[in-house]
């Protein structure tokens, strides 16, 4: 039994990860109808961060956590106003390719300045606990409380704050926003920055128990698009829910089938769940 609760352990960590990361996927493409495949290199760009500023300039963990946030917001903002805000008028395809161009050339910048050496970032509390003979390892109970946290605080700024309305408001309707007096431009920043730090937050929080490298977030970028498609595009509580399904279809299929055939489960899980409901787990907030 105490085996099947590391699982659970092992599913919670990794959904909690895919969420965040999806969560600020889900965003983008929700409320500016981007799909930003440039949000796996803001993953990959926040442990880097991290780790210069705690490895290379000796700041504490949490520190180093805002800031690598800070940094990665405002980088998002950048890529959103100097490349996608100019590609607002052209067709889907255009953001699309931009955006793959943006994921190889922050790589290429990343693979300049530290090479392709893996790196690993220092846990801030390396012990473990033990409930009813299961093994805890500090930092996974740190990244579910974390991811969590950010999750409700998320959905409480999206639900009672202004700022939050009005980035729903856009999702619903872009034009109907504009009449009202919204600032489109200023959703827009706002939309990316918020992304880039739910991104940096998840990649700081997963690298005490990953490697640190240029190609790192090829991958989860992947598996976050299979998370968006699975809860439905642009959805948050799908993005919470399918990061929460891949996760578990991921440690559970590792332990019990085989850990190489755990990626290729999370894709099975959203060829099947959407064979089943194929307009995704949640709608957006845009239908």
């Amino acid at each position: 039994m105490s085996l099947f609760f590391q699982q659970v352990l092992n599913g919670l960590t990794l959904g909690s990860v895919y969420s965040l990361v999806a969560l600020g996927l889900t965003l983008v493409y929700g409320i500016l109808h981007i799909p930003n495949f440039s949000h796996g290199a803001l993953f990959m760009a926040g442990a880097y961060m991290a780790f210069f500023f705690a490895g290379t300039l000796g700041a504490n963990y949490w520190v180093a956590l805002v800031a690598a946030a800070l940094v990665t917001a405002a980088l998002a903002v950048l890529c959103e106003r100097v490349v996608f805000s100019r590609l607002r008028d052209s067709p889907p395809l255009h953001d699309m390719i931009a955006a793959i161009g943006l994921l190889l050339f922050i790589e290429a910048v990343a693979h300049a300045i530290w090479g392709a050496d893996f790196r690993r970032l220092a846990p801030p509390y390396p012990g473990i606990l033990r409930v009813a003979g299961t093994v805890l390892p500090i930092q996974r109970v740190l990244i579910i409380v974390g991811a969590l946290s950010l999750m409700v605080a998320l959905h409480l700024f999206l639900k009672r704050t202004i700022m939050g309305s009005t980035i729903v408001a856009m999702a619903q309707s872009r034009e109907g926003a504009s009449l009202v007096g919204i600032d489109l431009t200023r959703v827009s920043m706002l939309t990316f920055a918020i992304s880039g730090a739910l991104a940096a937050v998840a990649a700081v929080l997963f690298a005490p128990i990953n490697l640190v490298y240029p190609s790192m977030g090829s991958l989860v970028i992947l598996k976050a698009f299979v998370i968006i498609i699975l809860g439905g595009m642009g959805s948050v509580p799908g993005a919470i829910l399918g990061g929460m399904v891949i996760g578990f279809a991921e440690s559970f299929g590792a332990f019990y089938i085989s850990t190489d055939l755990k990626d290729l489960i999370a894709f099975a899980a959203l060829v099947l769940i959407l064979s089943i409901r194929p307009q995704g787990l949640f709608p957006s907030y845009s239908r």
